[in-house]
């Protein structure tokens, strides 16, 4: 609820800190005093258009902060702020701030920044936010009962209609609903690129990639690349090691030579195992240099196969846009598609009853939905009929239409449009809430609907702006008891110039005007109960309070 509301420079405002309680708390004053000017400040807060006029002469700011506290803040609330990404703590007040700046030069629009707890926010969140926690009827209300589109989720409140089950219901239908969507276009889009599939797996089938095939032949044309490059060095080593004047020759000629005379001389034995040793290694070379050339050898009509290959590979690879290993792969999605257009049918025709059932489904409970918000409507036309008589307005009655839409219109809440019509005579058309000429009878009716609707949902406060506008005596008092029984569950503020409305709060301020000087200014205070009854016994009397009117005023306190 609203608990605080601080208003500096605004119109007669120049400092201002009002606490607020739960219950009933009534405003009252001198016509002219001031009490458009609190609301005209409270309204900043909650997101209203800036206006200029609203800062006070000779100031070049004003702001106007209002402090709200729950024990738990409503879902809506901690939607819109997790949306805006400001942390509230459990417990933590949430503050709305809103800071005008008057403008420096003829033409210039008055500046305006929006802060919740501190965060620079936009004007919208204030006023997305304001739609939970205040409903202001008034003179010219547009928000809350007046507005149609909250009318089908307070009738669904007030039934106990089955809506989890309709948006569950509707959830399912559009699901399916899109599953058969996608898989529609799937199979038109694959349908119209079938020809292109089928040569593209053409294409691929006669070339027949394998996985990991390019490094495998990268690998291969490397290294007859290599043999290519050594055969010269190794045609020249194998002359070497040949004939009968190679180097291998020689040495084998100079061992056989040395082995004749080696048992003459130690030295010479030793040299004959040094040279038997050479010829060994030798030989072990030369076969090493054979194996080398046998496998480096290489066929010129192998390595251009192969590179042909790998040509053809990544040229395939660029055309698909992927890398040569993923050429198998794309072989796959391709065959895939294919198959989509050959079970693109029967997949289908699974899909459309899956969406024919869930429509079914939807269907039905919305019907059920609908004749149980009809019921609904006929219990709450007659629990406002109830309330209708005592506050004047005896010849007006209430239609909650319900009215099914086209189908294009359906969605998670029904088939219905929900919208609170009145007829004000006998005779005369319904027409919406809005359309009601007189802002008394407006508020009355929607003080009605409130009433009749009780804890159905609402704005954490409300604000009546002088509801009682035009009536007294027996009607003035219904609409205190009224205005009372709502406020016993909640917050309810009221701007009231009737005696026996302000005898039924709980909290009472007075909003006065005052000059000094050339100054004038708005002032507004918390009274107490001898004050209260001061200024209950001057709205009796008018300017010259009389015994008599203390006496009333006395009585008036009693009897709530």
């Amino acid at each position: 609820m609203l608990t605080r509301l601080s208003i500096r420079n605004i119109v007669l405002i120049e400092t201002l800190d009002l606490d607020f309680s739960s219950g009933l708390g009534v405003l009252t004053g001198e016509t002219g005093a001031g009490k458009s000017i609190l609301l005209d400040a409270l309204g900043l807060v909650l997101g209203n258009r800036a206006d200029s006029g609203l800062v006070r002469a000779g100031e070049d700011k004003a702001s106007v902060t209002a402090t709200f506290e729950f024990p738990q803040l409503p879902a809506a609330i901690n939607k819109q702020l997790d949306d805006a990404d400001i942390e509230v703590e459990p417990g933590e007040p949430l503050i709305l701030r809103r800071q005008l700046r008057a403008p420096r030069n003829p033409g210039e629009s008055v500046g305006s920044k929006a802060f919740v707890n501190d965060r620079n926010v936009s004007v919208g969140l204030l006023r997305d936010m304001a739609a939970v926690l205040v409903e202001i009827h008034g003179q010219h209300d547009d928000r809350g009962l007046v507005n149609a589109a909250g009318h089908r989720t307070l009738l669904d409140r007030f039934g106990a209609s089955d809506v989890a089950g309709v948006q569950t219901a509707w959830a399912d239908w559009r699901e399916s609903a899109d599953a058969l969507g996608a898989a529609r276009a799937r199979v038109e889009k694959a349908s119209e690129d079938q020809e292109l599939i089928l040569a593209h797996l053409e294409e691929l089938n006669a070339l027949a990639p394998e996985e990991d095939e390019e490094d495998g032949l990268a690998a291969a044309r490397a290294d007859m690349q290599k043999g290519e490059r050594l055969s010269g060095d190794l045609e020249e080593l194998r002359h070497l090691w040949a004939g009968s004047d190679s180097a291998l020759a020689s040495l084998r000629a100079a061992a056989r030579r040395l082995d004749r005379i080696a048992s003459e001389h130690p030295l010479l034995t030793e040299a004959l195992a040094a040279l038997d040793r050479a010829v060994i290694e030798a030989s072990e070379a030369e076969d090493l240099i054979e194996q080398a050339a046998e496998a480096l050898t290489h066929d010129p009509l192998e390595l251009d196969r192969i590179e042909m290959r790998l040509f053809d590979l990544r040229a395939l690879a660029r055309k698909h846009r992927c890398e040569v290993a993923q050429l198998p792969q794309v072989m796959r999605n391709l065959r895939q598609q294919l198959d989509s257009i050959e079970q693109g049918g029967e997949e289908l025709s699974v899909l459309e009853q899956a969406v024919q059932k869930a429509g079914t489904v939807y269907r039905d409970r919305a019907e059920t939905l609908h004749a149980t918000r009809a019921a609904a409507a006929m219990r709450l036309d007659d629990a406002v009929a109830a309330e209708l008589a005592p506050l004047k307005l005896d010849t007006a009655r209430l239609r909650t239409a319900v009215t099914k839409l086209p189908e294009e219109r359906w969605g998670a809440g029904g088939m219905d449009s929900v919208e609170f019509e009145i007829s004000t005579n006998p005779g005369a058309p319904f027409a919406p809430l809005a359309k009601i000429a007189s802002g008394g009878e407006l508020s009355r009716f929607i003080l009605a609907l409130k009433v009749a609707l009780a804890e159905e949902g609402g704005a954490a406060s409300m604000i009546f702006d002088e509801i009682d506008r035009g009536v007294g005596g027996a009607v003035a008092s219904a609409i205190g008891e009224r205005l009372s029984r709502l406020a016993s569950g909640g917050q309810v503020l009221v701007v009231t110039h009737s005696p026996q409305v302000a005898a039924r709060g709980g909290t009472h301020y007075m909003i006065a005007k005052t000059s000094e000087g050339t100054v004038t200014k708005t002032s507004v205070s918390l009274l107490d109960e001898a004050a209260r009854k001061e200024e209950i016994a001057r709205m009796l009397s008018g300017a010259q309070v009389t015994d008599e009117a203390r006496a009333q005023a006395g009585r008036l306190l009693e009897q709530v």
